[in-house]
């Protein structure tokens, strides 16, 4: 088996075409189980988040292809749209590549630690569809071990901004006084909830949280001081919010031209800053053509984000030489799957044996051969046939002089030379 990871994310792919080939939770499902029954697929794993979306598939030789392929016709797109896009790692370099998406080396907030959740969940999923097997089993397992080390032996995680955050703080630089704010989240996931948490500490005037279920907004909202409202509510409330900030999996926008031009007449011209970070996008685009609109993507994020990068390069650096080190023992433990065990080979060559001697021990016993010369025979009998090729290949090599040999026949079964005792 090939293991390789195939994707595309913020870096490779413009926002238009992620939310394209994005997976929200309810379909991922349905895919792997399709995945995983394309030609030499043995295993299958899909991560999909706002900024990347990855397969990560173990496949028999000659379906490399295979993967690809089934993403652009999943996806039902033009065959070739996504070659310029995509990246593929195989084997070791698979293993690395998910070892730094799992501990923020890879985001777009260098060392973000979301992510790491994220693929918890896409693990999950794989194995609720019964799409793992023991080698991507293990390396998912590897996986969150090397996450947690990392956090704790560098400092990657310390004042790790993100995506939520970054949001908070662009919105800050056109909002000089927060406090003086009221603001519209959408949504009531672990971005919206990150965003509140941060809002609540600038001190935001108001806090408005909208989800399509009712019920976890109010919950969220009760946490953060907040005002929880369905989305069917939402155009009526929207001309109220200084601020949007949006991040939900819904695969159609939810926030309409029409909807912001109305909220903005109703604004008096009030300028009205939205950040989208979802993808699939919550917010039309168009909506950015708008006067007195500003209205930032998920891309859009870039330079905020940049500015931090530099400070976590460092830890980053020592991540990465840990990540080395436990690419190199995953892939030793790969490795040593395809090889024969021989400790298997010799139990069976022995079982093979014992059941040999033992028929024709109980053949003397069935003619009248007394049990202490049954036992005799199977005792002798099988000590020889066990030994016989063992003693024959170390006395070639005593004559030989092959130290090396007998040195490793001594460790194998155990022998140690013992000392001379001393007459004096």
């Amino acid at each position: 088996m090939k293991l390789i990871a195939l994707g595309l994310n913020h870096l490779t792919a413009p926002v238009n075409l992620r939310e394209q080939v994005a997976f929200d939770a309810e379909s991922t499902g349905p895919a792997l189980l399709a995945l995983a029954r394309e030609p030499g697929v043995e295993e299958a794993m899909i991560l999909s988040t706002c900024n990347r979306t990855e397969l990560y598939v173990s496949v028999a030789a000659g379906a490399e292809d295979v993967p690809q392929a089934w993403l652009s016709r999943h996806h039902q797109l033009t065959p070739g749209k996504l070659d310029e896009f995509l990246y593929r790692h195989d084997e070791d370099a698979a293993v690395r590549h998910m070892f730094r998406v799992a501990t923020g080396l890879d985001s777009m907030v260098l060392g973000e630690p979301q992510i790491l959740g994220q693929v918890k969940d896409a693990y999950q999923q794989a194995r609720d569809a019964q799409a793992l097997r023991a080698p991507m089993e293990r390396l998912l397992q590897h996986t969150f071990a090397v996450a947690k080390r990392v956090r704790t032996d560098t400092r990657i995680g310390a004042h790790t901004v993100s995506v939520a955050f970054t949001a908070v703080r662009l919105a800050e630089q056109v909002f000089a006084d927060l406090r003086q704010a009221c603001v519209l989240l959408i949504g009531a996931g672990d971005t919206i909830e990150l965003a509140a948490r941060h809002l609540v500490d600038k001190q935001v005037r108001r806090l408005i949280v909208a989800n399509r279920t009712l019920e976890n907004a109010q919950e969220l909202a009760s946490r953060c001081g907040g005002y929880a409202i369905s989305l069917n509510d939402l155009p009526q409330h929207l001309a109220e919010a200084d601020i949007v900030i949006s991040s939900t999996a819904a695969r159609q926008p939810i926030v309409t031209r029409a909807m912001v031009e109305k909220a903005v007449a109703a604004r008096r011209r009030k300028p009205m800053f939205m950040v989208d970070i979802a993808v699939p996008r919550d917010i039309e685009p168009s909506v950015g053509e708008l006067d007195d609109v500003f209205l930032y993507g998920i891309d859009d994020l870039h330079q905020v984000i940049d500015d931090n990068r530099r400070s976590r390069q460092a830890a980053a650096n020592e991540a990465d030489a840990i990540i080395d080190l436990q690419v190199e023992r995953y892939m030793a433990w790969r490795r040593a799957l395809s090889l024969r065990n021989p400790a298997v080979d010799l139990r069976q060559h022995a079982e093979v044996y014992r059941d040999e001697v033992l028929d024709k021990a109980r053949a003397m016993l069935a003619r009248g051969k007394s049990p202490e010369e049954a036992l005799a025979f199977l005792a002798n009998t099988l000590t020889n046939k066990l030994l016989h090729h063992p003693s024959a290949r170390l006395r070639e090599a005593a004559m030989s002089g092959d130290m090396d040999l007998l040195h490793a026949a001594g460790r194998l079964y155990g022998i140690t030379e013992k000392p001379e005792v001393s007459e004096e």
